[in-house]
């Protein structure tokens, strides 16, 4: 057993086969946000991390160890698993990398004539009994998070704990009583059919919601268990409108690179460069409140998902293409190709032999409403970044008085289409990186110089309208203030008590006055 702690790279196959056909890879696996899981109907597979799956990032996981048998992987998982973070078990095979649950190595080996199944069960017990004494509920809460984590991971060697498991588990705990029992067999079996639920294609939006309730109140203690409920979330969002609306307009542009994979990700030795970090982020961000919203939508939470539906308003759909907008579009072949996607989107969403959407008239709202949302929002983007690359010349005829006014506008649509000047030369600065990565994908070989040329160009206009701005002086404003207070006090001040007894004079005076003959009126 080798003892490594460094995050896997892409030649990490090509080591690990070098390493023998018995060669098992112990890694942790931190939380991403892969472009393949946003939007697929097929659930994630409980118990595994996902890591495995073509176009993973293997910059989310950090290599514990390498074992040489899958009776010594198994063993070191049983013992390394902390009921917090998510460790993998990882071998080669012929078509890439492959991840095995730990029921699924223990379901080998319990059939394996040469196997110690005393010695397994102890350590099937053990493992057991620290996730529930690790629960932070303890009790019969720490149970039932043992429960469901035992059918998370090992559902390939049984559903629930076998008598001999959870007898140990008991005694280590000195718990030995049947309700204990019946508790954890009764929990896993809820497990095993929620599991099984949700591997049906087509559900309704109320029994997501339900599968969704049941899921969160057991991921913090059994980060299996995480995936799914933020995949529910998705699902949930998918046939939510509000939702679909949101994602339309914090959703940046990738469309280069989701053209790239579909392109050339099927031709073999053809590698399809990575998203760049910075869209990356804004990705990343963009699910993150889309997920909080649908979250607060469907936990009770209605104020707090109605301030993050009015914090990003949905920009009106044009009823005709700016200049600006028509400009960007012909000279940027990426937002042809975004134009030509959404109209691709909406022609398969209403066509007449779609089938998609007839058995899920909310999936079917869902869409469109994000498809209207989107075409605003892609006018509001090619909108900005046209008037940044093609400024309109300043009409003779234009009041003097009037030119600043104009020339503010092309920052006010900048800061409408991305939200902030830094958050726009982001999403320049990702595309430049992206463009210019090698080797350029056959598709865009034609259009890359270009491109490159037209955003190195934009992103220069930018800089320069940042910098044209009028930026609040924190050490001016500071100095002032400072001033201000330092200032003496206003001499000769009025006494106070004497303003008091010239009042009261004042007082006396109107009410004798009353009563004089001649002032009442």
């Amino acid at each position: 057993m080798s003892e490594q702690h460094t995050p896997l790279t892409d030649d990490f196959r090509t080591r690990l086969a070098k390493q023998g056909e018995d060669a098992y890879a112990l890694a942790w696996v931190t939380e991403g946000s892969e472009l393949t899981t946003w939007t697929e109907a097929e659930a994630p597979r409980v118990g595994e991390t996902g890591i495995a799956h073509v176009g993973a990032d293997l910059t989310r996981i950090e290599l514990q160890e390498i074992t040489h048998s899958r009776q010594e992987a198994l063993r070191r998982w049983l013992h390394l698993d902390d009921g917090v973070r998510q460790l993998a078990i990882i071998t080669v095979d012929p078509g890439g990398l492959r991840e095995h649950a730990p029921g699924e190595l223990a379901a080998q080996l319990m059939h394996d004539p040469s196997n110690d199944e005393a010695r397994l069960t102890d350590l099937l017990a053990s493992w057991l009994y620290r996730r529930n004494a690790a629960a932070p509920q303890g009790l019969e809460l720490g149970w039932i998070a043992a429960a469901a984590a035992w059918t998370c991971h090992m559902r390939a060697l049984a559903s629930y704990p076998p008598p001999s498991v959870l007898t140990q588990a008991l005694e280590r705990a000195g718990e030995q009583d049947q309700a204990t029992a019946d508790l954890v067999e009764s929990t896993g079996l809820r497990i095993v059919d929620l599991l099984d639920r949700l591997e049906r294609v087509h559900r309704p939006r109320t029994e997501l919601i339900e599968d969704w309730h049941a899921v969160e109140s057991l991921s913090a203690d059994v980060p299996a268990l995480k995936e799914m409920a933020d995949w529910l979330l998705d699902q949930i969002s998918l046939r939510d409108a509000p939702a679909q609306q949101l994602w339309a307009v914090l959703q940046p542009d990738i469309t280069d690179y989701l053209r790239d994979r579909r392109s050339d990700s099927a031709l073999l030795g053809i590698a399809v460069p990575a998203l760049d970090a910075s869209r990356a982020a804004h990705l990343a961000q963009a699910r993150e409140a889309v997920r909080a919203y649908t979250a607060a939508a469907y936990a009770g939470r209605e104020q707090e998902a109605r301030q993050l539906q009015d914090a990003f308003p949905i920009p009106a759909r044009p009823l005709a293409t700016s200049g600006p907008a028509a400009a960007w579009r012909r000279n940027s072949a990426t937002a042809q190709d975004a134009v030509e996607d959404l109209t691709a989107q909406r022609a398969a969403t209403t066509a007449e032999d779609s089938t998609d959407f007839f058995a899920d008239p909310e999936l079917l709202h869902a869409k469109t409403s994000y498809l209207a949302a989107r075409e605003g929002q892609l006018h509001l983007l090619h909108d900005a970044l046209g008037r940044l690359a093609f400024p309109a010349p300043t009409s003779r005829d234009l009041p003097e008085a009037l030119a600043p006014v104009a020339a503010a506008q092309t920052q006010r649509r900048v800061t409408e289409a991305f939200g902030t000047l830094e958050r726009a030369a982001q999403a320049l600065d990702g595309q430049i990186h992206y463009q210019l990565q090698q080797p350029v994908p056959a598709r865009r070989r034609a259009t890359t110089g270009a491109e490159t040329d037209l955003l190195t160009r934009t992103r220069a206009v930018l800089k320069h309208t940042a910098a044209a701005g009028v930026p609040l002086d924190e050490k001016h404003i500071r100095g002032r203030v400072q001033a201000a207070m330092a200032r003496p006090a206003v001499p000769d001040a009025p006494d106070p008590a004497a303003l008091i007894a010239h009042a009261e004079a004042h007082a006396q005076t109107l009410a004798t006055g009353s009563t004089t003959p001649g002032m009442n009126r």
